[in-house]
């Protein structure tokens, strides 16, 4: 399966997020169409996050946000790490981090 990119994060673990993600991210049918103007910001969060918090539930998950100064907005990419490994799972605008 074809990756849109592979990705270094601040804490020094790849992170990939796969075509396959992409298009569902980004296809007209899901939540979040306007992500596909967003690609670069996501690599941007994971590389320099404002906050990184595990999720609640799952510790192999991390959510990566990054404030965005224009939207007054967070940006928001969720991870799942399987064997050490990132996978971006989603990616939207939230108002809000949630917290642990």
């Amino acid at each position: 399966m074809p990756n849109i990119f592979e990705i270094t994060d601040k804490t020094g673990r790849r992170i990939i997020l796969t075509d396959k993600r992409w298009k569902h991210i980004t296809s007209p049918s899901s939540l979040h169409p306007y992500m596909a103007n967003y690609l670069e910001e996501i690599k941007r969060t994971l590389e320099k996050p404002d906050i990184m918090v595990t999720q609640k539930y799952n510790d192999a998950r991390v959510n990566y946000y990054r404030f965005l100064k224009d939207r007054k907005k967070y940006l928001l990419v969720a991870v799942k790490y399987l064997n050490g490994e990132g996978f971006v799972n989603t990616s939207f605008i939230t108002s809000k981090i949630k917290k642990r």
